[in-house]
């Protein structure tokens, strides 16, 4: 693989990247301008599907979860697939002011960088391969995915690979702000939503009852005193707390959300029953603790060695980048978790992932794109 990517390097013009990278930009603005949060991103599908067809892209239909797909045929088209990922959605409501600011060579704009970015890639992929005429050895499936922030549990993801698993071998998924990265290595993650409930009453007349919010408090407090290993990461967070009626009453219910994950998913499981043992101490005939699982991501991974990995890593090289490899959340969870080799790269850099000020950095987008092409027609070659 990496002899392929250095020949690759060699073999190709790039004349055309400059005015690429100004059509990226422009995409990924335009997509960032549609909301789409978790479970609503059917208006940015419809969006991405005008553009597979304006590309050229065959098969092109979008399915149940919004998921949109497009096919370019490959040179020798019956041999095997390659699937291209990005994910659509944000986490922004649908509210959320989208206006973006240019500043030097930045631009700022909520899910600029996540993953408007990343979808303005995998066009731009397209838009490539179809301008300088270069036809992969193979079927490359470009599919912009679904919930794959909060609760969406890669619902976009799962649905995808359950209907081309069949077809393909391995996943390329893009994500706009990775740059530089090369995950290799899907984490497990498990979501809990935690609730009591209690007979509540009046915070005078009634004091001493159980109150469901001191419940959760209590439990809260108990889930931060945890210490999880450090090998492997294993962490913990409760990102959103909610009850209560009045300031005056005693809370019938009250919950809590809470997020793990961990490199390793016995661990992850020790973790989670620890929580489950505080649950169970905490729980009495007044005060009641439910449990509902709204998360649950695979793990799974690909050795550092595999030509895939490698050949992401000889890409970054051939721009000048010493790429680094990583772990983490992200849609290849879902082929590495069934074996199929996946791993996950960028096409900037930025930050500020996930708030309103993100931002996303114009000057890697080059070398962004150049590693993609790579990257593409070299997997698309097979091991």
């Amino acid at each position: 693989m990496e002899d392929r990517i250095q020949k690759l390097a060699r073999a190709l013009k790039w004349g055309w990247l400059p005015q690429m990278v100004d059509w990226t930009t422009q995409q990924a603005i335009a997509i960032q301008q549609i909301p789409a949060p978790t479970f609503h991103e059917q208006q940015r599908a419809l969006y991405v599907m005008e553009q597979f067809r304006a590309l050229g892209l065959r098969e092109v239909e979008i399915d149940r979860f919004y998921n949109v797909y497009g096919l370019l045929p490959g040179q020798r088209p019956s041999r095997w697939a390659l699937m291209l990922a990005a994910h659509t959605d944000t986490v922004f409501p649908a509210e959320t002011n989208l206006a973006v600011a240019h500043k030097e060579d930045f631009i700022y704009g909520p899910g600029l960088g996540d993953n408007s970015m990343g979808v303005a890639g995998l066009l731009a992929l397209a838009a490539a391969l179809k301008q300088q005429n270069w036809i992969p050895d193979c079927d490359l499936w470009f599919v912009a995915t679904t919930r794959e922030e909060g609760l969406g549990d890669l619902g976009g993801m799962r649905g995808a690979f359950d209907k081309l698993n069949m077809r393909i071998t391995s996943v390329i998924n893009l994500e706009g702000l990775a740059f530089g990265h090369v995950y290799h290595a899907g984490i497990a993650v498990r979501r809990l939503h935690i609730k009591a409930t209690a007979s509540g009453g009046h915070s005078w007349l009634h004091f001493g009852r159980a109150s469901a919010i001191h419940g959760i408090v209590e439990l809260g407090a108990q889930i931060t005193a945890l210490r999880p290993p450090q090998n492997p990461r294993t962490t913990y967070n409760i990102g959103m707390i909610e009850g209560g009626q009045s300031i005056n009453s005693i809370a019938t219910q009250a919950g809590l959300w809470l997020d793990l994950r961990s490199e390793d998913s016995g661990a992850l499981q020790a973790l989670e029953q620890q929580v489950y043992a505080q649950i169970a101490t905490l729980s009495k005939p007044d005060l009641a603790l439910t449990v509902e699982i709204v998360g649950d991501r695979p793990a799974g991974s690909v050795a550092a060695t595999h030509p895939l990995v490698l050949g992401a890593l000889a890409a970054l090289a051939q721009v000048g980048v010493r790429g680094t490899l990583e772990s983490g959340s992200t849609d290849a969870n879902v082929p590495l978790a069934a074996g199929c080799p996946a791993v996950t790269i960028g096409i900037t850099r930025g930050g500020n992932a996930h708030r309103t000020d993100e931002y996303i950095e114009t000057k890697p987008i080059a070398a962004g794109l150049q590693q993609l092409v790579l990257l593409t027609l070299a997997a698309a070659q097979g091991e």
